[in-house]
């Protein structure tokens, strides 16, 4: 995407064409202003759109350019924290009602999916989460008893039965979500933009917003060759918000979390068979994580944390292919076709941010690796906010931004350290 194909490798060559779209060069008025193309934007100027309200949306770069292009495609349920501890951490009454919310996350994905025909390689076959070792099965066994309790569709496997849903003896044991499943996020993003311009929204890209200024209870919105003029602005820039821009104290609040995906060519039809029969979209517990799945090729996608530059280019495709062989010995000598990668919005608390900035001025923020759904929801859940004039209940409490203390020197840390580990990783058998 913008000529550069580590911003989203294969999504951007397998998803439909993108849609014409072009910067805003005049001055409009609208009930609503978005900031930001991704799920939560887009979310939320459609359910807007469908309601009869009159929506702009403003993009600096592309569709999907940010998380929502880049990520490796898996609709999980819930939140990255286990759910006693989201309750612990919200209290009952908010914990509770977002767990029941992002819980049916992805129900509300494949629901937008089938009802405007979006071509993004839907999977709803469960996602399953690999326990790495003893610590990573009590992990696993501890967040299947908690959901469990919630009456959530979650499955506990054993060792021979995770072998045999994953093709891989490398697991002491996964925790099967049948809520969950696996899309092509780009196409998913695309999709949501197509229903949004046939449902009357105006979308403009390559447009950076550079200010506002609110007079007569209305907001002014400024580009650099025009302004929208909106009763509501929804801030949906997460990760890839400009720290410079309009309301870049967002950045301030996110750590940046780099992750990569490397795509292999199609497999065969014999290695299909043994792994991911089931085509469930997996993630493990370990603290640098990986997540493999496949595409609607064949393609076995591996990805983990780090970033695909300087130095961290050779040793994280260096260690993919010994992670992949060892976890996958049938894949040897199987080679890469794409390598892209992006970065995770992660808060200090590992929750999401819901703010109010300014009157009228609102934005959820920091989904820490669960991008798809909630931003799904959450972009519904800000159209019902500003259908009843604030008065809808959230899922989140109203927060103020709270800045990372030594924000870019830990990012740079978490950088470093995941090149260290896959340096290491893999590397010495036994």
């Amino acid at each position: 995407m913008l000529g550069d194909h580590r911003t989203h490798g294969l999504w951007e060559r397998s998803a439909p064409p993108a849609l014409h779209t072009c910067p805003l060069t005049q001055d409009l008025a609208a009930d609503v202003v978005v900031v930001g193309a991704g799920f939560t934007g887009l979310s939320a100027a459609l359910h807007l759109a469908e309601a009869g309200v009159s929506v702009v949306v403003l993009e600096a770069k592309e569709i999907g350019f940010g998380g929502s292009g880049r990520n490796v495609g898996l609709v999980n349920a819930g939140m990255w924290l286990q759910p006693d501890t989201v309750v612990a951490r919200l209290g009952s009454e908010f914990g509770e009602r977002a767990l029941s919310l992002l819980g049916d996350g992805p129900a509300a994905v494949y629901g937008l999916v089938e009802r405007f025909g979006i071509a993004c390689e839907p999977v709803r076959n469960g996602t399953l989460h690999l326990a790495v070792g003893q610590a990573g099965l009590r992990d696993i066994a501890d967040r299947h008893a908690q959901w469990a309790r919630r009456g959530a569709d979650v499955r506990l496997l054993d060792k021979a039965e995770t072998a045999k849903r994953v093709g891989s003896s490398a697991y002491e044991g996964a925790l099967l979500d049948m809520r969950s499943g696996t899309i092509q996020p780009l196409a998913y993003v695309r999709g949501l933009a197509a229903a949004c311009l046939a449902s009357g929204v105006r979308i403009f890209t390559g447009a950076p917003v550079l200010g506002s200024e609110r007079a007569d209870e209305r907001w002014a919105v400024k580009t650099e060759s025009g302004t929208v003029t909106a009763d509501w602005v929804v801030v949906a820039t997460n990760a890839y918000s400009d720290p410079a821009g309009a309301w870049g104290t967002i950045a301030s609040e996110i750590m940046p979390l780099p992750y990569f995906n490397f795509a292999t060519t199609p497999l065969s039809g014999a290695q299909l068979d043994s792994i991911l029969p089931g085509r469930e979209g997996t993630w493990d517990t370990e603290t640098v994580l990986s997540s493999f799945r496949l595409d609607q090729a064949g393609r076995l996608v591996f990805g983990s944390v780090g970033a695909l530059r300087n130095t961290g280019t050779g040793v994280h495709r260096s260690w993919t292919r010994r992670a992949m062989q060892r976890i996958f010995p049938q894949l040897r000598g199987v080679s890469f076709e794409f390598e892209w990668y992006g970065r995770i919005g992660m808060t200090e608390d590992d929750l999401p941010r819901f703010h109010v900035h300014a009157p009228k001025v609102i934005s959820f923020s920091g989904y820490n690796g669960r991008g798809i759904a909630p931003g799904t929801v959450f972009g519904r859940i800000l159209a019902d906010y500003i259908r009843s004039d604030g008065a809808a209940d959230m899922p989140l409490p109203v927060s103020q931004v709270q800045p990372v203390r030594l924000r870019q020197v830990r990012a740079m840390s978490i950088e470093a350290g995941a090149q260290l580990v896959h340096f290491i990783r893999d590397r010495f058998p036994g």
